[in-house]
């Protein structure tokens, strides 16, 4: 039976977009259609395009602020309150969804989690709601009891789901395309071996170039992914020893390439790494869900987070190096990968969840 999913993500960055464009290509691949919105287009007055460049500037700029307004808005305990931006986008999404009601509706971004919890809970919406958490920490606007599944990249994520109040957490693992899966790093240039930097879509992070530098001087060969911001690249292009690389397409072929991965906010390329079988280190997390995230991978033994330079360098060594230290590093990424995202999804559309 062909199934008709509505997607919810958001372009705030570029992980919510993709692991939404995976979903989407997972189902096409079992014969059922879905139609991806972006939650931000649903804002009234056209607050989106502000709201998102409001949200990269303060992050790349004034990290303290928006560490801020995470723990207002986003951690158990903060007294922020979203229902101002939640109710007009929910009324939007449900005359939006009017002519031709989907089998079920997916959110891979909070602000959809919401909506859509809302919408099931006041029975304005009368299909299963499922939320794909993209974060490997769960902050409370991921949680709305109206919705009826999350599907958790780890089991601590769901375990953390259910102490929020959310309904039906299964850790199925992280979404990301098949590509990753079975890669196996350990690359070579020049004699050094690569490690990989990310800094995601946006390029961000403190003190790059510094870093780039402590591992060129150490005799790594860093390779920095400045993701879409051009004045970073060229930054890290005047560091002896590092490759800086703009919005890199094929990024299995870069992951296969390199030794370890060194991040700074436990995005998804955090969670390819873990996919392709690379090690993964924190060093210097960004502000609010970045630091919020690296301390639960580092909790659930998915990373290690590194908190000096020394502790760095220390830390590569260990991981670079064939032995039982790496391997239970590939080991532990590995086992989170359990159960399709999309035969999930598909059986919750198919049985439904009656209110």
């Amino acid at each position: 039976m062909a199934l008709r999913f509505v997607i919810l993500s958001a372009r705030m960055g570029a992980g919510h977009d993709m692991v939404a464009a995976e979903l989407a290509r997972r189902l096409a691949r079992r014969g059922h259609r879905s139609e991806t919105i972006d939650v931000l287009d649903l804002l009234p007055a056209r607050l989106g395009v502000p709201l998102r460049t409001c949200y990269a500037t303060v992050i790349r700029h004034v990290p303290v602020v928006y560490d801020a307004i995470y723990r207002t808005y986003f951690l158990p305990g903060g007294d922020g309150d979203t229902m101002p931006v939640v109710l007009p986008a929910a009324r939007a999404l449900r005359r939006r969804l009017a002519a031709d009601p989907p089998d079920a509706l997916v959110s891979t971004f909070h602000l959809g989690a919401q909506i859509c919890g809302r919408l099931r809970d006041e029975g304005a919406l009368r299909v299963p709601s499922a939320v794909v958490i993209t974060d490997f920490a769960v902050h409370r606007q991921w949680v709305h009891p109206g919705n009826d599944t999350h599907l958790c990249p780890t089991p601590q994520t769901a375990e953390d789901v259910r102490r929020l109040g959310g309904r039906g957490a299964l850790a199925v693992g992280p979404v990301v395309a098949d590509a990753f899966h079975g890669l196996a790093g350990r690359g070579r240039a020049s004699g050094r071996v690569p490690v990989l930097l990310s800094t995601g879509a946006w390029g961000v992070g403190s003190q790059l170039a510094e870093t780039a530098a402590l591992l060129g001087g150490d005799g790594w060969l860093p390779i920095v992914m400045c993701g879409r911001r051009r004045a970073l690249r060229r930054r890290l292009d005047r560091v002896p020893g590092t490759v800086a690389l703009g919005w890199v397409q094929d990024v299995p072929a870069l992951m296969s390439s390199v030794a370890v991965l060194v991040m700074n906010a436990a995005g998804l390329t955090a969670a390819q790494a873990l996919a392709a079988g690379v090690p993964v280190v924190s060093y210097r997390p960004i502000a609010g869900h970045g630091v919020h995230s690296v301390h639960r991978m580092a909790e659930s033994g998915l990373c290690v987070l590194a908190r000096t330079p020394w502790d760095l360098l220390r830390t590569l060594r260990e991981l670079a190096c064939d032995g039982p230290v790496r391997q239970a590093r590939i080991d532990a990424g590995r086992a989170l990968f359990t159960a399709d995202a999309a035969d999930v999804l598909a059986d919750v559309a198919l049985k439904g969840v009656p209110r």
